[in-house]
């Protein structure tokens, strides 16, 4: 069974088709700039690339037809024809309250997509129109699956998930700790069971990129995640503030004169590392001011370690106690000095590391974590991709 994933963000569509006959990745690629003059770029397993920066893509709908044309035709074809495509996976970042699972793509799901707009107002529209690009490509005939970043998270206890609003304002609009990234997280508490060989864990997953979050993780549930009502909430990441004191939203909208849908740009895009360091929302950036000398871009970088070490803490009090920690996205699977500043200062858990093994391990799965360490510590290589290719050939193989 051939699937092929999707993931629309605002102005850009990724792909990957899978195999997964083996679980393994045939070819992927990423279109970019959709609405302005549209570039992709695709990679094959075998080892050809291409990059065409002359793509116009008016929307998400002829950003599809260019994927399609990148997997059927040119150097790096890897099909003969769209048939061989048995179902397509679509990332969704807000399911909200109407999803939980995956959903087989019908009306009724496009529909519940569009009415929880106002919770990923960037994310959502753009979902909807890779899924109605999907359709002006293969029709029905190929089922589409709708795979839910909060899913994950919807087995919370109401203590974790019910914000200090009145309660009728919760009912009324929902208004709820969802959390993200939890096709992530799903993906790194498996192979945290597989590699310690059990399932009865208490596990703090910690996915740390330019958007990121930490879960509580028991058994295999979730009990609680950094993320809320959407993806702002938690710790400082790239460009987005992270938790505040509601009274500094307030205040900077009195002085500033910001309107709410102002105040939300602004929180999401000019905020957390790139506003304290005034440099850059990319680590890379932040690494190379911070050894040039620059004191916002070490501060920015030493508020948000502050603020991982504080999120697993609370959560090993939430847990009362901790099996394992796993590091996993960009910045967390490519960065050893943040695993080791974080481990480092939970010395009271008896965390060790390995050094040696921290410092070499980039982007792969890998125990870091010394054989006495009483918490294992590992490093997770995620797969959202894999684990939406997963979900959509369990629901399509019940058809």
């Amino acid at each position: 069974m051939k699937i092929l994933v999707v993931n629309c963000g605002s102005s850009s569509l990724k792909y990957q088709l899978i195999d997964m006959d083996n679980e393994q990745w045939i070819a992927k690629g990423v279109c970019e700039r959709i609405k302005v003059d549209g570039t992709i770029k695709g990679s094959t397993a075998d080892g050809r690339s291409f990059e065409n920066d002359n793509a116009p893509m008016n929307d998400h709908t002829q950003a599809f037809s260019y994927v399609m044309k990148a997997l059927t035709q040119g150097e790096c074809k890897v099909i003969d024809d769209i048939s061989e495509i048995d179902a397509v996976g679509h990332r969704v970042v807000q399911g909200g309250w109407l999803f939980n699972k995956a959903e087989l793509v019908d009306d009724s799901v496009v529909e519940g997509i569009r009415e929880l707009c106002d919770l990923a107002p960037l994310h959502n529209p753009a979902h909807i129109q890779g899924i109605e690009g999907c359709f002006s490509v293969f029709g029905k005939d190929v089922p589409q699956v709708c795979v839910f970043d909060n899913a994950y998270h919807s087995t919370m206890p109401d203590e974790a998930k019910v914000f200090g609003v009145p309660y009728e304002l919760t009912e009324k609009y929902h208004c709820i700790r969802y959390g993200a990234h939890g096709t992530s997280h799903k993906y790194i508490a498996a192979e945290v069971a597989r590699m310690m060989g059990r399932d009865d864990l208490k596990l703090v997953s910690c996915h740390i990129g330019n958007g990121a979050s930490i879960t509580a993780i028991e058994n295999g549930v979730v009990r609680d995640t950094s993320m809320g009502l959407t993806p702002l909430d938690g710790f400082i990441m790239g460009t987005r503030s992270g938790s505040l004191d509601p009274s500094v939203v307030t205040y900077l909208q009195e002085k500033e004169g910001w309107s709410p849908k102002e105040t939300s740009e602004i929180l999401n895009k000019k905020f957390g590392v790139l506003g304290i360091s005034g440099v850059s929302s990319d680590e890379r950036d932040i690494q190379k001011a911070v050894t040039e000398g620059n004191e916002r871009a070490l501060l920015s970088r030493k508020i948000q370690r502050y603020q991982i070490r504080k999120f697993i803490g609370s959560y090993v009090a939430a847990l009362d106690g901790v099996d394992a920690i796993a590091f996993a996205a960009g910045i967390a699977e490519n960065t050893p000095s943040l695993r080791e500043d974080v481990c480092n200062h939970l010395s009271f858990l008896g965390i060790k590391i390995d050094e040696a093994v921290n410092n070499a391990t980039f982007g792969e799965t890998k125990k870091i974590s010394t054989d006495d360490s009483k918490v294992a510590v590992f490093v997770i290589a995620t797969n959202e991709e894999l684990m939406i290719a997963r979900e959509t050939k369990q629901i399509v193989e019940k058809l």
